[in-house]
């Protein structure tokens, strides 16, 4: 017999969370894999434009309506010479990448990726070279992409065809620097010496910039925390944000214990405030700084293929996860964890876009689908504008082998007063049976419900494919109801659920 689970749930238009900065719904394309070429980019494509960019790619990326995007890495920047990517393409260097040890043809570079990014309504988050390069290059870099001319790079900027300045607002100091995998790796002194050298040059080209400064790769590293700390002491003055990056995998095929992983994402989102205030306090400064959450996603799936990958072949199928319905359950509840501290989660990027542990895959000649993940993630950018409201969560809970007391409903809601819109997002964890979920609604008159979206499938482990590409969709199937100021609804088993309400609509 299938076990039902019940959770309640209280919302109350005046307990608000913070605004959502729409960067939340940022991505990430980097110079690794089939990202780029075979990705956005195949000239030979039947789809291509006339820079060679894929219209089907292009016309699912605008389905996301994604904000920003994070080039060219990643690891791959620590290595990167920008200048290889710019001026006629017959003259640009093959070089040897060393951080995912192919060969980069240099293509595509700066000012293709800026056009491209335009085409999809987007705009772009640059990362600098701080692994092998350092303050000469960055005010090299920032000229060219953003002084509007006059000067040397700007007007090679010009030369190159573009006359207008890119006008590139939001940059990374790096990448995580203090990984040993990293070229160039540091301590982190070494690092926030660097970084605010970088940052002053920058800002005095452009000091309308934003900046965001390394902190730990991971929750994990030895270093986490301290690595904060001092590089925040160090840069606090002079940058916007601090980077966070995680991913998970069910590699112990423990489903139960896989989706409670976004509790160490609400713990890691958690520490790194906490430190970010402790050097604020420290510094007696009224400046806040932000999160960025720039990687996060489900990664182990290509882990085993990946080290069978013959080195220096250009553009190889590489980190390329096919995911499953728990996956996008998962991401579900990491789009979750991201909303539930928007004020101070400002920007993220899922990790990546196209091919590259990406909601987007393709075949090189042929077709483009949406993978399981692409859902969550379109619902949270399409439907979670607005305010982030605090809910008060009662529901049954469950051990794991990492977590303990994990409730069975993982639920946010977001109130987009513009449109008197309410959209409430809820994962049933129930891997048995159906949830029993009760919303409270307080303040919200005239509401009514106008749908009921749910991803979920009798197979936990059911994927996309391009044979298959609609096996995992989204179907407005859900049985929520509205009755005397509450939201009803039996939320299917292993599910990911939108519940949609709109006034006098």
């Amino acid at each position: 017999m299938k076990e039902i689970r019940k959770a309640e749930m209280i919302l109350e238009k005046d307990y608000r969370i913070s605004e959502v900065d729409p960067r939340l719904y940022g991505s990430f394309v980097e110079h690794l894999g089939r990202a780029v070429y075979g990705g956005i980019y195949e000239p030979d494509h039947p789809t291509a434009d006339e820079e060679g960019f894929r219209g089907d790619v292009a016309s699912l990326v605008k389905e996301l309506q994604i904000p920003i995007v994070r080039y060219p890495g990643g690891n791959f920047v620590s290595g990167y010479n920008w200048e290889d990517g710019v001026g006629p393409k017959h003259e640009r260097p093959r070089r040897t990448e060393l951080a995912w040890r192919t060969i980069e043809t240099n293509e595509v570079g700066t000012n293709e990726f800026a056009s491209w990014a335009k085409k999809v309504n987007t705009e772009v988050m640059m990362a600098i070279n701080l692994g092998t390069r350092g303050v000469d290059a960055a005010r090299n870099f920032i000229e060219y992409c953003n002084h509007p001319g006059g000067s040397y790079y700007s007007d090679l900027r010009i030369s190159h065809g573009y006359k207008e300045p890119h006008n590139f607002k939001l940059w990374c100091l790096g990448n995580e620097m203090d990984g040993p995998w990293q070229i160039g790796a540091k301590t982190a002194y070494e690092y926030g010496r660097l970084a605010l050298e970088s940052a002053k040059v920058m800002r005095g080209i452009d000091p309308s910039i934003e900046l965001v400064a390394c902190g730990s790769s991971g929750r994990g590293m030895p270093t986490f925390a301290e690595w904060e700390a001092t590089v925040l002491d160090l840069t606090y003055d002079e940058v916007d944000y601090v980077s966070l990056h995680t991913y998970y995998g069910n590699r112990d095929q423990d489903t139960a214990n896989f989706l409670a992983s976004s509790l160490d994402m609400d713990q890691f989102i958690h520490s790194v405030i906490a430190i970010c205030d402790y050097v604020k306090a420290k510094k007696k400064s009224n400046k806040e700084i932000h999160l960025s959450f720039d990687e996060w996603n489900v990664w182990f799936h290509s882990n085993e293929a990946d080290r069978k990958i013959e080195p220096w072949s250009i553009a190889p199928p590489q980190l390329e996860d096919i995911y499953t319905l728990e996956d996008a359950l998962l991401v579900g509840s990491m789009l979750m964890s991201l909303l539930r501290r928007a004020d101070r989660v400002k920007i993220a990027c899922q990790a990546q876009l196209v091919n590259v542990i990406a909601p987007i895959m393709t075949e090189t000649g042929g077709a483009a689908w949406r993978q399981t993940i692409f859902y969550p993630f379109m619902h949270a950018s399409l439907f979670g504008r607005g305010t982030v409201l605090q809910p008060v969560i009662t529901s049954d809970r469950y051990d794991s082998k990492d977590f303990t007391d994990v409730p069975y409903l993982d639920s946010i809601a977001v109130l987009n007063e513009a449109e008197d819109e309410l959209t409430v997002f809820a994962v049933n964890r129930n891997l048995e049976g159906g949830l029993d979920f009760a919303c409270h609604l307080r303040g919200f008159e005239g509401f009514q419900i106008v749908e009921h979206i749910t991803l979920t499938h009798d197979d936990l482990k059911a994927t996309n494919t391009a044979m298959q590409p609609e096996n995992v969709v989204p179907k407005a199937n859900g049985n929520a109801q509205l009755e005397v100021g509450q939201i009803r609804a039996r939320l299917p088993r292993a599910s990911w659920n939108v519940i949609r309400l709109a006034k006098g609509k």
